[in-house]
Order: C-alpha cells, then structure tokens, then sequence
C-alpha cells in the first residue's frame, strides 16, 4: 500500500471516528435537543440567566422548519467546501505547471535528425 493510501485511509477512519464516537459515548444524553447548535444553547443558556433578556437583533430571514434551516446550512457548508477545494486545486494545478515547465527549460533539447 502507498504512503497516500495509508494517509486517506487514517483520515477516513478518523473522520468516521469523529462522527460515530459522540453518538457512542452517549453525548448530549438528557438533554432536549442533544445535537442542537451552539446559538440555541447559548439562547437556552442566556434565558436561564435573564429570563427578562430582550435581543439586540432579528435575524434577516426566519426559516419556516427546522429542515429548511438545515438545508441552508448544509447548503453554506457545501458551497464553502467547494470553494476550498477549487482554490486548494488551482494552487496545486498551478505549482505542478510550473514543475513541468521548469523540467521542461532545465531538460535539453533531443537532437534534430535532419540536420
């Protein structure tokens, strides 16, 4: 097995850890919403402390369900992915041109037969 095929495979296996572990280790048990975003806890968390609390601002726009607004997450989350990922190809697609090229000017040139 190559040394890359060893990487991606301890990634996979760690990035399936990181999903399958909370759930096993029975995190966020006893709770309403175990798996709910850090800003409905800090909302719970804040209300708990003043009840009388008013926010400062509305959001923009209000989902109507919870799928929606997990849609659009999931959505924003995609997007930047694909972001990412285009912008860490055009990088290494530009570095190997320029390996090319330099091998390319540092290699000689094969004798022409004609001459």
């Amino acid at each position: 097995m190559s040394r890359n095929a060893k990487i991606n495979t301890l990634l996979l296996l760690l990035v399936a850890a990181l999903a399958v572990l909370p759930l096993a280790l029975g995190l966020g048990e006893g709770k309403e919403e175990p798996f709910a975003g850090a800003d409905a806890q800090a909302e719970a968390a804040i209300t708990e402390l003043d009840p009388d609390y008013e926010p400062w601002f509305s959001p923009l726009y209000e989902p109507p369900s919870g799928e929606i607004e997990s849609a659009l997450f999931a959505l924003q989350a995609a997007l930047g992915a694909g972001v990412l990922a285009y912008y860490f190809g055009l990088r290494r697609g530009r570095r190997q041109g320029e390996a090319r090229a330099v091998a390319a000017v540092a290699a000689p040139e094969p004798a022409d037969p004609e001459q």
